[in-house]
């Protein structure tokens, strides 16, 4: 029969390894924050930027996903790249928190196309608050009021094909997938699972100052179905974008943005639920804020884009 314990574990499991399905963060603008997904970014683009996304999902649904990013990268010369990102994803009682930083290393295919390849390594902190969980018994001795977690090395390799007209890259986070545990290292509590993210894109030059981008995020882990990300986004100038999209299984979405003077960039999107959850949330709001420091976008560094 199981007991209390079993049951509070497999609770946690559901909440922290989500039972095998997709645990890292998700982020609508990812094409904006895809450092975050691919250290292998790290020094395409002429100049240093520092970016965050604030990610509130579902609102209206108590104790929903919220999502927080930090993140840094920079051309170290015209071979490398250096780079390095924080977050913190909080669902109900569990937080997951941590960090990594990277190398990257750009290797010239032709006069146009360039190959980056990367590394990153980093800590993971999953933290569990006894606080928010109730009980009927409340002397249960199976959790307190305490912050309980486990701390735990991590490693991201990707790859970054670009030009300044498209680009492709694949990801593969959570590579040591270590085991998590909570009460004691008797009972496993979740898994660090293999995910697996492609992404890529194509940047059509409508004139002088018209673009229209489209591109694409696929996300795997065994043995949830895959999950795409189809996005279309229009810019003007380089400074003004609107955007929409669909994830499959999961929104609807639209965006915008604003690049002044090539400096400070904003973005905001918001996702319009499709599945049944749309009866219970309003949506979800993300907003994304950024600095670029260094080379003008009148000066571009051969084989890159300057676009963010």
């Amino acid at each position: 029969m199981l007991n209390l314990r079993h049951i509070l574990l497999f609770v946690l499991a559901s909440l922290v390894g989500r039972v095998g399905a997709q645990q890292l963060p998700q982020l609508t603008q990812y094409q904006f924050n895809d450092y975050v997904i691919n250290p292998a970014v790290a020094g395409t683009r002429p100049f240093f930027e520092l970016r965050s996304s604030h990610r509130y999902q579902w609102v209206g649904i108590q104790d929903a996903p919220r999502t927080f990013t930090f993140s840094g990268s920079s051309p170290l010369g015209e071979k490398m790249g250096l780079g390095g990102y924080i977050f913190t994803d909080i669902v109900g009682p569990t937080r997951r928190t941590g960090f990594q930083f990277s190398y990257a290393y750009h290797l010239k295919l032709t006069s146009d196309i360039k190959l980056s390849l990367a590394v990153s390594a980093g800590m993971l902190q999953f933290l569990i608050d006894g606080s928010k969980i109730a009980f009927h018994d409340p002397g249960d001795p199976v959790m307190d009021d305490q912050l309980r977690g486990d701390l735990l090395p991590d490693a991201k390799f990707g790859f970054y094909l670009y030009h300044e007209r498209f680009w492709f890259g694949a990801t593969a986070p959570q590579l040591l997938q270590n085991k998590v545990y909570f009460l004691d290292e008797q009972e496993t509590l979740s898994r660090m699972q293999d995910h697996y993210y492609v992404t890529g894109g194509y940047r059509f030059l409508i004139d002088e100052d018209w673009k229209v981008e489209p591109s694409f995020l696929v996300k795997y882990t065994s043995p949830v179905p895959v999950k795409v990300d189809l996005t279309a986004t229009v810019r003007y100038k380089d400074a003004f974008w609107l955007g929409g999209g669909y994830r499959t299984n999961d929104a609807y979405y639209a965006m915008i943005g604003y690049w002044h003077k090539k400096t400070f960039q904003f973005g905001y999107s918001y996702d319009i639920i499709s599945s049944n959850l749309n009866n219970y949330s309003s949506g979800t709001h993300e907003v994304m804020l950024a600095i670029t420091l260094g080379r003008s976008a009148t000066e571009p560094m051969p084989g890159t884009s300057t676009n963010p």
